[in-house]
């Protein structure tokens, strides 16, 4: 008894010595909906990025089979339906020029109009406000939606490509940079 009275005075003395320095650390910022929003869409363009830079040029042009687009393709759809659908946000940033006929596109290209679809979607999220990003818009088949709908479809929308940009680099020997481990 006297053992464990001990331990337990021990322990008292231990989280009151302790506790005012947890008291004092730095409180973290508030999330905010477009805070959270930039975050993921700017993690998502690197991961993005990493996985399509991974991918050797010769092997954009590589169809799983002959119904399916080649992994250039996938790519640029990325930039397609980010293109089209981020308008909705409203903002001055302009959308990149894409040309949507390309249908053989370098790795280059390809990885160029990735990243601008996503600086796109950077420069208009950071012209919302939580206030904004709730505000109703008129979203293609989505219908009334608010404009973070808008941005969490595009978020799933780009994380179900990169699920088949995996299967199409696996099938050509490469090992995305998410699943490599140190």
């Amino acid at each position: 008894m006297k053992h464990a009275i001990g331990i337990s005075v021990l322990a008292c003395s231990l989280i009151a010595v302790a506790a005012p320095g947890f008291a004092q650390a730095p409180a973290a910022a508030t999330p905010t909906l477009q805070g959270d929003m930039l975050k993921d869409w700017t993690s998502l363009k690197d991961t993005m990025a990493k996985l399509a830079d991974a991918v050797p040029a010769d092997k954009y042009s590589f169809k799983p089979t002959p119904a399916q687009q080649t992994f250039a393709e996938r790519v640029v759809h990325i930039a397609t339906i980010n293109n089209r659908f981020l308008g909705f946000l409203g903002g001055k940033a302009t959308a990149p020029t894409l040309d949507p006929k390309a249908a053989v596109m370098s790795k280059e290209a390809a990885l160029k109009a990735m990243s601008d679809s996503f600086d796109y979607g950077i420069a208009l999220i950071k012209e919302q406000t939580d206030q904004t990003m709730a505000q109703p818009v008129t979203a293609a088949f989505m219908g009334p939606s608010t404009r973070a709908r808008v941005a969490w479809f595009l978020l799933g929308h780009t994380w179900d490509i990169y699920g088949q940009l995996v299967v199409y680099a696996r099938l050509n020997g490469v090992t995305p940079p998410a699943s490599v481990r140190p």
